[in-house]
């Protein structure tokens, strides 16, 4: 079994020790070779250790965990990142290819984020291509953080194979598939994202992304016209018609208020 080699950054002496040995328990591919209180002292220890992974705190005095990022060759690295709060910032990570987890960290979701960051580390590997996609999701997380309108302008689409930049702009909607979700964008190209609708809910901005049905999330800017012949339907500007489930009607209505003038 090949072992990846960790560092973990985080200013709280029990969350550190209490994710190596987690880690070390039920994650045996993952060798926890060095800890941080600091991100300052996690750039000297990256200096003196070959590593892999960075499991890194978010919040931290005196430095946080992105400008730290900002301050490492990301591209030598994979990162996970680790925080207590459900706020924009982790919104903007979930639409990014870095890993993360909630704080206090449960072994189930531990263990999916290092088989989902093994498999990002060795995808980026294959060619230059991968490696360049992975940086721009990178520089694409940075400029989400920094945006004073936290809005999420791309996201970045994890597939069977790979992943790949898309701009929310281009998306007309998306189609729950079981645990995947059809990514259907303008210009009738489709994207399968091995994420589930409910996952891209939290992700993409309100309200311009509407679920209009458990199945489907349009993107307002797309949407042409409303009827209520046999049934409620939206229709898309390309022609597509879509089911509106009964009980999001009323929601819906008031979710296109600010854009009713310039439907057709």
């Amino acid at each position: 079994m090949k072992k990846y080699k960790a560092l973990l950054i985080d200013d709280e002496r029990n969350v550190r020790e209490v994710l190596a040995l987690m880690l070390e328990q039920y994650c045996r591919e993952v060798e926890v070779v060095a800890q941080a209180t600091s991100a300052a002292e996690g750039r000297d220890l990256l200096k003196k250790h070959a590593v892999d992974f960075i499991f890194l705190d978010i919040s931290m005095p005196k430095e946080d965990g992105f400008t730290f990022l900002n301050s490492i060759p990301k591209e030598d690295y994979c990162v996970v990142f680790v925080t207590a709060y459900e706020d924009y910032a982790l919104r903007a990570i979930k639409a990014s290819a870095i890993d993360y987890l909630l704080k206090p960290i449960n072994p189930a979701e531990l263990q999916e984020a290092v088989t989902k960051a093994i498999h990002h580390y060795e995808f980026r590997k294959t060619g230059e291509n991968e490696r360049k996609i992975y940086m721009e999701s990178i520089e694409n997380l940075n400029e989400n953080i920094q945006r004073q309108t936290r809005q999420i302008s791309k996201i970045t689409v994890m597939e069977q194979f790979g992943f790949q930049l898309v701009d929310t702009s281009d998306i007309m909607y998306l189609e729950a598939d079981s645990n995947y979700t059809i990514i259907h964008l303008s210009g009738l190209k489709k994207i399968v994202a091995t994420r589930t609708l409910g996952d891209f809910e939290k992700i993409l901005d309100q309200p311009e992304f509407f679920r209009i049905h458990k199945s489907i999330i349009i993107n307002i800017n797309f949407l042409k016209g409303f009827t209520t012949y046999q049934g409620y339907s939206v229709i898309l500007s390309d022609g597509t018609s879509l089911a509106i489930s009964r009980r999001r009607v009323n929601e819906f209505r008031d979710a296109i208020k600010h854009i009713t003038k310039s439907i057709i």
